[in-house]
């Protein structure tokens, strides 16, 4: 009997996260393109990458994508942005299909408006160590000024839902005073959980200030590959998510669903394999 192969373009879009926070870019993903398939792999058992050494985060990530690939994916979103910085030259050298990371699109997005005043960016330790976000812009537009700010406690309110109220805005307040007095204009959310954030760090930005959601320009990035590489699922049906993590699925149930605004099922609990 012969083997019927499936089309490429009804494979799945795999994304890949250190832990939770990924989930942002799955709900954004799925608003731009509800016909896909996605597959999400959390490694919830070594989470925070952003706390970690470079060459850890390559060889966590290493692990995990090969992983993630023995599930016919037709492209991979690194939506961690601590991994995006450190691994995307290699993750391209190793495996071919479209990869895309979370911080060239989100630079593109505040060069358009780095003109009127400079850039601000916020994100874990690893993330603002490695320069990522700021050589990413400078490149496309050399003339922009960018200020950095780690923010390490943004991380852990997410994951406890503590989305608003007077805690959230004092830290939040706490970390971007700094770059509020030196007017900035934009500011990229440097990290996977801060979209969840979005509501108290524009008040606390106030309305002069554009804040730029990684993951909602991720999504778009991902539309546009494939339209052009032709994989855009095409069915009439809505696509289906299934969630692969490391370790605790409870805690990502209860901190997804309330990333995503709805129940999470289909989590299953996986090992994956050390070099």
């Amino acid at each position: 009997m012969a083997i019927i192969k499936q089309p490429q373009h009804k494979f799945s879009i795999g994304i890949f996260d250190s832990g939770v926070g990924g989930l942002t870019v799955v709900k954004a993903i799925r608003k731009k393109l509800p016909k896909e398939d996605l597959i999400y792999l959390g490694d919830t058992a070594r989470t925070p990458y952003g706390s970690k050494a470079g060459e850890t985060v390559v060889r966590f990530t290493r692990q995990c994508i090969r992983y993630l690939m023995q599930h016919k994916i037709k492209a991979l979103v690194v939506a961690c942005n601590t991994a995006s910085a450190y691994t995307l030259p290699m993750l391209r050298r190793n495996f071919k299909i479209p990869i895309i990371g979370v911080i060239q699109p989100g630079a593109h997005a505040a060069v358009a408006s780095c003109i009127q005043g400079p850039i601000g960016v916020i994100g874990t330790k690893a993330t603002v160590k490695s320069n990522a976000y700021t050589e990413s812009i400078q490149r496309l537009n050399h003339k922009c000024r960018v200020v950095s700010q780690s923010c390490p406690l943004l991380v852990p309110l997410v994951e406890e839902g503590w989305l608003d109220g007077p805690i959230p805005k004092n830290i939040i307040k706490t970390y971007l005073s700094p770059m509020l007095r030196k007017e900035i204009r934009s500011l990229i959310l440097g990290c996977t959980h801060y979209p969840a954030l979005k509501p108290v760090l524009q008040k606390v930005c106030g309305k002069r200030v554009r804040i730029i959601d990684s993951a909602e320009e991720v999504a778009k990035a991902l539309e546009i590959i494939l339209d052009a590489k032709g994989l855009r699922n095409m069915r009439e049906t809505s696509g289906k998510q299934k969630y692969l993590v490391t370790d605790i699925p409870e805690q990502f149930i209860r901190v997804g669903s309330t990333i995503l605004g709805r129940p999470i099922s289909n989590v299953q609990r996986i090992a994956v394999l050390e070099e």
